[in-house]
């Protein structure tokens, strides 16, 4: 018996990589010493994607010294794997890095961003990955592009700092000084929205609310991003109401596409190339994977529908262990998964169960092994 295990973190209790050792235990308790586990954390493309990559591919955590939205000074890390980088859009301008009195979307700039990738450049790296998930901005990407040579200018032709309020300003985008390494650099955005940049499901009115704006800062800065919207038609003839994840990141989707090539890619499957999960699945007979809570959103780009699907495609059973079950959650097996089991084995708080994670997880897992072994 040759065993692969992929599950994403249990936020606030187990990681990717404690689910795996607890399900290695577990299985050579059931199936015998002889059985072969084999583990590798994977991440939907959100928060503990660069960890998951760096694990998976033995590469490396790099830190930075670059800016946080508003433009202070903070040390942000990324990870690297030979030539290729893998860059959360957060660790330099998410929304967790503001305090809630500092959150104002009209203020914060993707400038960091564009640091990280840059750092990226000059380490070599020529494949870079970006999960654009969680940010404090709306700023259309200038920012992240300006860090990297793009120059905003206004209707006298004085640059713009690349920040929110700056979408009302902009008249021209001058692209001649852009780093002229990005010519021979694959980018990759992950994004598993499919927001256009502007309207009802655009990015100032759907997201910035979250970002801190008021009903009147939103409508300042929709009506600076249709302008933007609108220049960047003239300039660069793409209509970014038309580009599927343009809207994402306060627009940094537009930004990264536009002015550095990026290529969309749904987050998880970005993640599983970078892993090389198919490779890993070669030999296997079973596949565990999981997550904190499974509901009808963990089919829509999630860990568990991405895992399920490649393992279905291979002809391997893959079941699912995940912290608790809620509504939809049977919807998850119309994607690869063969079984679904929670972990929480009695009515008990999230605080009980989260506290009991480790002992919770490892039963139900021998129970998980048991029944597997009656059928085998």
């Amino acid at each position: 018996m040759k065993c692969l295990f992929a599950s994403d973190s249990f936020k606030g209790s187990l990681t990717s990589e404690q689910t795996a050792k607890l399900l290695t235990l577990a299985a050579k308790e059931v199936f015998g010493a002889d059985c072969v586990c084999d583990s590798v954390p994977v991440a939907d493309g959100g928060e503990g994607t660069v960890d998951a990559v760096i694990a998976a591919e033995h590469g490396e955590k790099i830190y930075a010294d670059v800016h946080d939205p508003l433009m202070r000074n903070i040390t942000a890390q990324y990870g690297i794997c030979g030539s290729r980088a893998i860059i959360e859009m957060a660790a330099a301008s998410g929304l967790t890095l503001l305090s809630p009195e500092l959150r104002d979307p009209r203020l914060t700039t993707t400038y960091g961003t564009g640091e990280l990738i840059l750092d990226a450049l000059n380490r070599g790296c020529r494949e870079i990955a970006v999960a654009i998930g969680g940010s404090a901005t709306n700023d259309g990407g200038m920012g992240c592009a300006k860090a990297l040579g793009a120059r905003f200018l206004d209707e006298r032709g004085n640059e713009l700092d690349g920040c929110g309020k700056d979408l009302s300003a902009v008249a021209s985008i001058d692209l001649s000084r852009l780093d002229s390494r990005l010519g021979d650099t694959a980018v990759t955005v992950l994004c598993d929205v499919k927001n256009p940049l502007c309207g009802k499901m655009g990015a100032s009115e759907m997201f910035a609310a979250q970002k801190g704006a008021t009903p009147e800062m939103i409508a300042e800065l929709e009506r600076g991003m249709c302008r933007y919207r609108d220049l960047i038609l003239r300039q660069f003839g793409v209509d970014c109401d038309k580009l599927e994840g343009a809207g994402a990141a306060g627009g940094l989707g537009a930004g990264l596409s536009v002015f550095l090539g990026g290529r969309m890619q749904p987050g998880i499957e970005t993640v599983l190339r970078l892993i090389r999960f198919d490779e890993r699945l070669d030999g296997v007979d079973l596949v565990v994977t999981g997550e904190g809570r499974t509901d009808a959103q963990s089919r829509c780009g999630k860990v568990m529908m991405g895992v399920g699907m490649h393992a279905k495609a291979k002809g391997i059973p893959a079941v699912g262990l995940s912290g608790s079950l809620g509504d939809g959650a049977e919807t998850i097996l119309d994607c690869g998964i063969t079984a679904l089991m929670a972990t929480v084995n009695r009515p008990m708080t999230l605080e009980e169960a989260i506290h009991d994670a480790p002992r919770l997880y490892l039963d139900a897992a021998r129970n998980l092994f048991r029944l597997i072994k009656t059928k085998v």
